[in-house]
């Protein structure tokens, strides 16, 4: 009867780790093929993702490749690359209506600032957001997260980021720049919180913001470097580096 009982509890045992792995497997696959699906309808761009990895034990978790294209018309190959994100969220929040993140580390991403002067790829990315989740149709409201689960993120850090900035009336003449540490705290969290939309424009809005200012003085950098940089320009871009500098400086203004 002994023997029986430990081989019972064994068993047990045994379940209840597989039924685990399971969940974390099942919640991977869905977590992923959730921002896939869900990203290009927001964005009206590209979203790739290599894979995620979240324990529900710790909490701790990875997400890895992160790629957002561009918008139609635009020549850089993406917006935004990321290889690795790291995340800590309240295992237990998953499971409720509001899930509860305590930090969200994108560590070293590779952002592209492409701009004609008249206006730029992270604002266009903005605007196709904007349009996606302010209609009044249920499928925007479904894009949008108004009718799914909620979202608290207490840290948002942005860490060792490189912004490539492009310029096409330039000619496609590029520079690369650091970008500034993005810190972001104490989004959603009040009672309703906060959708994935939501967050999505709060850290695209951060980024786009700090863009503008490195493409500022990365425009004067390549106009330093590049032979005739001036020469050719259309109607609105006419004069020297210097107007076009506080023309870039203006883009975020328009927003």
């Amino acid at each position: 009867m002994k023997k029986l009982l430990i081989r019972i509890c064994i068993a047990v045992v045994i379940l209840v780790i597989l039924g685990v792995v399971a969940v974390c497997i099942s919640l991977d696959s869905a977590v992923k093929r959730g921002i896939e699906t869900v990203g290009p309808m927001l964005t009206q761009v590209e979203v790739k993702l290599d894979s995620v990895s979240l324990s529900l034990l710790s909490g701790a978790g990875k997400i890895k490749g992160l790629l957002v294209g561009n918008p139609t018309g635009y020549k850089t190959p993406s917006a935004i690359q990321v290889g690795v994100a790291s995340l800590s969220l309240q295992p237990s929040s998953v499971f409720s209506d509001k899930v509860i993140i305590k930090s969200i580390n994108l560590q070293a991403p590779e952002i592209t600032f492409e701009t004609d002067l008249k206006g730029n790829n992270l604002s266009k990315i903005l605007s196709n957001l904007q349009a996606a989740t302010g209609g009044s149709n249920s499928t925007n409201q479904n894009a949008g997260g108004k009718n799914g689960k909620k979202l608290q993120v207490d840290d948002f850090l942005i860490s060792d980021a490189k912004v490539h900035v492009s310029v096409t009336a330039f000619g496609g003449k590029s520079a690369t720049l650091p970008l500034p540490e993005i810190h972001l705290t104490g989004l959603g969290q009040g009672a309703d919180g906060i959708t994935p939309a939501e967050l999505t424009k709060v850290v695209l809005q951060a980024i786009e913001k700090a863009a503008v200012q490195v493409a500022s003085t990365a425009v004067a950098d390549i106009g330093k470097d590049a032979s005739g940089l001036t020469k050719g320009l259309s109607g609105t871009a006419t004069g020297t580096v210097d107007k076009v500098t506080k023309g870039l400086g203006g883009l975020f203004k328009k927003n």
